[in-house]
């Protein structure tokens, strides 16, 4: 979610990859066996984060601090997530996970892993129990093994997580369903619903999105300079061919195969931007609670005025930090969307994020 966080995951993976003496390539037996392990680990990992039972302590050492630390990540992400839910009304009710190993090198008790971690969670809301709605995250993640007597523990781990928030931080509150929102329409300068269509089909590992797990190759990945948010809302806006296909102008272009401008992938230069050339208007800048709130003018709240299509601008301490674009609405009329760094599909607009944040809501003109 913060800037350079990519940054320092790249560069954690450089760190556990780097010269062991110890370490080798992996033959195809001893990968099987990790790989089955780690199956093993994620799926335990998503049941515990349901609140099924399960058995993931068993895959840490809880009198190593490295192992301890990561165990104690998937703690603190299920209490965020379940306290989350229980201020928005709802209940989590199912987790899954694939992964997609991408190297393993094994030692001697020991197995240095890079893998992608796409997850599906599913929800409902306390006054509809029977209707369960769901959201995709996706995560990259730097995996040491050690095998301690007979058994393979998670030695550390580090992944740049969505849900990694204070859930003391959490402000209460959930939108009000507009029965009469405006169905998502092509207009003449910006083509809306291929916006979504682009975001839900590059959504990289999130679970939902296409291209089999994959960013649009066309374009350059800023995960490793600073995070690529802002580059794939950009894609989604001014893509010719699948995107929105707003015209390219001024210092807001990509580079084909360079890399985009300043402007195209820098979070307040976009905002800047987008006001600035008339491609959009701000619907309102405030707080959670404050986007809830019905008035005479907004009796759905300003949360109510968003289409698909639109943005969202999450805003710390005066400098937007992130960009999603909205793709959908749950059933309760939530606001779904799409982003990377971290991926999501659909997932709820504030998931991941506190009290301390602003938003603002950004119609893109027709």
């Amino acid at each position: 979610m913060q800037k350079w966080t990519a940054v320092m995951l790249l560069s954690c993976i450089l760190m556990m990859f780097g010269p062991h003496n110890s370490v080798k390539a992996a033959t195809k037996t001893d990968e099987k066996e990790i790989k089955q392990i780690l199956d093993n680990l994620f799926t335990n990992k998503s049941d515990y984060l349901a609140d099924r039972d399960n058995k993931l302590a068993e895959f840490y050492d809880n009198k190593h601090s490295l192992s301890r630390r990561a165990y104690k990540m998937e703690v603190d992400r299920k209490l965020y997530l379940h306290t989350w839910a229980k201020k928005r009304n709802m209940k989590i009710v199912n987790s899954q996970s694939k992964i997609r190993v991408t190297r393993v090198r094994i030692g001697e008790n020991v197995a240095v892993v890079s893998l992608g971690h796409s997850q599906k969670i599913s929800y409902s809301y306390n006054n509809h129990p029977s209707s369960a709605q769901w959201f995709g995250l996706g995560t990259w993640h730097a995996i040491t093994l050690k095998k301690i007597g007979d058994r393979w523990i998670v030695w550390k781990e580090w992944y740049l997580d969505p849900l990694e928030e204070n859930p003391s931080l959490i402000p209460s509150g959930f939108p009000v369903h507009s029965p009469n929102r405006e169905v998502a329409q092509d207009g003449k300068k910006y083509r809306r619903k291929a916006a979504v269509a682009y975001a839900d089909k590059y959504a990289g590992l999130a679970w939902g999105a296409g291209n089999n797990g994959k960013y649009n190759r066309k374009y350059k990945s800023y995960n490793n300079h600073g995070g690529d948010c802002t580059n794939f809302v950009s894609q989604a806006l001014g893509d010719p061919k699948e995107g929105g296909g707003l015209p390219m102008r001024e210092g807001w272009r990509y580079h084909y195969p360079n890399g985009g401008s300043r402007t195209w992938v820098q979070t307040d230069a976009l905002k800047n931007f987008i006001l600035n050339s008339g491609y959009g208007r701000v619907i309102t800048t405030d707080f959670f609670p404050e986007l809830m709130k019905q008035t005479d003018a907004q009796p759905y709240g300003a949360i109510g005025k968003l289409k698909e299509g639109d943005l969202i601008a999450h805003v710390l301490k005066n400098d937007v930090d992130h960009f999603s674009i909205v793709t959908g609405f749950d059933d309760h009329g939530y606001p779904l969307v799409n982003s990377h760094t971290a991926d999501r599909f659909r997932a709820p607009f504030d998931l991941g994020w506190d009290k301390t944040t602003k938003y603002i809501l950004i119609q893109i003109r027709d």
